[in-house]
């Protein structure tokens, strides 16, 4: 799950580590009081998605102004008129796609003199099983050109979760910076105070960039971009109270009200598939074929009736959905539960596109007699690589 970067701050403010002072703002008529409240005389008055590249990103509507989703303020007139400009505005960046996102919340943030910039990140080493740090002397960049450009700027350690961190992380950092005396300081003070809230909050993911020295030599972080792990937010209710549904994609929210493993990709095959590894296969098979999958959808190996036929339902919600494969290997999930679900889902919604299914495993001849029984258009396959070429011929044939 991911948070908005004035929430970050506020999670890492828990935790003492240094970041500026900001208001949150919902309505234009909340600018003003924002801009007085922190009083200048500068202020920086920045979008709120989840999509970085906001600086560079530019607004679809023209009343948006030229300027992109970060800008710098010098007046309190400035502040109202960017919050006017960005507010319910739709802002494109390399990272939310052509379509962009909608501007629903604003931070006013005090402004920062900035004499460095560095980068500096913490994330789930799986090849380890520790919490890796990333730091690099290119702050404000995106780190993933620095490392295609210049990767001798970018150094990496893992911190021992039976030690946690230690004296010599923190030199490693400064090192790492250029950071000396009490610069140096603040830097092994700052990692440590990362690192905990990392654990703490059950992080996946934690980037502050830029990290800045201000001319006053005090270390802050500038920006904050913070994505938890979905496993263990119910033992934070806290943070789940943070959760931006309207930065979500519909279908992803309705699957996880039923504990459904849902995301949506951009293809035209919805998949319907019960296990993580024959859900990657599928996708794998039909791109092999020549054409994309629009979600990947693994219903589990508990699946009721009723969750079979949510997962039918969100399938078929997405209208760029134009043929369904249900792809099942009955081993736990058994095949006619998976029948019944898709012939109640059918019922529900109608059928208006092709539909593939291949059953496989427990229960496997009563699953095919139902689907055969119901008088349905459906196209039986025999295997994967059946169902794939079928489904494919399918939606090529009717388009």
């Amino acid at each position: 799950m991911n948070i908005h970067e004035y929430q970050a701050k506020a999670v890492l403010k828990e935790f003492g580590v240094p970041v500026s002072r900001g208001v949150p703002v919902f309505e234009v008529a909340q600018a003003e009081a924002a801009a007085n409240e922190l009083g200048g005389p500068l202020w920086v008055v920045k979008s709120q998605i989840h999509a970085g590249g906001r600086g560079k990103g530019k607004f679809k509507e023209a009343a948006a102004g030229e300027k992109g989703g970060v800008r710098l303020a010098k007046s309190v007139e400035e502040v109202k008129t960017f919050v006017q400009q960005m507010l319910g505005n739709t802002l494109v960046t390399i990272q939310t796609g052509p379509a962009g996102k909608q501007v629903n919340r604003i931070y006013v943030e005090d402004g920062s003199d900035i004499e460095k910039e560095f980068y500096l990140s913490a994330l789930v080493d799986r090849e380890t099983s520790r919490v890796a740090f990333v730091v690099s002397t290119e702050g404000g960049m995106d780190i993933e050109e620095v490392a295609h450009s210049t990767p001798e700027k970018i150094h990496t350690f893992s911190v021992d979760p039976a030690t946690g961190v230690m004296p010599h992380h923190g030199r490693t950092v400064a090192k790492a910076l250029g950071l000396t005396g009490d610069l140096a300081k603040q830097a092994a003070k700052l990692v440590n105070q990362l690192y905990t809230a990392f654990v703490a909050k059950d992080m996946a993911m934690l980037e502050i960039n830029p990290l800045i020295v201000t001319p006053q030599g005090q270390l802050k972080c500038l920006d904050a971009k913070i994505s938890f792990d979905s496993n263990s937010l119910y033992r934070h209710p806290e943070i789940m109270a943070l959760r931006d549904e309207s930065e979500e994609d519909a279908k992803e929210i309705e699957a996880s009200k039923h504990d459904l493993a849902y995301i949506a990709l951009e293809g035209s095959i919805g998949c319907m598939v019960n296990g993580a590894g024959l859900a990657m296969a599928t996708l794998d098979i039909i791109k092999l074929y020549g054409e994309s999958p629009a979600n990947f959808l693994d219903v589990g190996g508990g699946a009721t009736e009723e969750k079979v036929t949510a997962a039918f339902q969100i399938i078929t919600s997405d209208p760029s959905v134009k043929g369904i494969l249900v792809n099942i290997f009955g081993g736990i999930m058994k095949c006619d539960v998976i029948a019944r679900g898709v012939l109640a889902a059918v019922k529900a919604v109608g059928l208006q596109v092709p539909l593939v299914v291949r059953l496989e495993g427990t229960n496997v001849e009563e699953g095919k007699q139902i689907i055969r029984s119901s008088g349905l258009n459906v196209i039986p396959a025999d295997d994967l690589d059946d169902a794939a070429q079928k489904i494919v011929k399918a939606v090529k044939e009717a388009a």
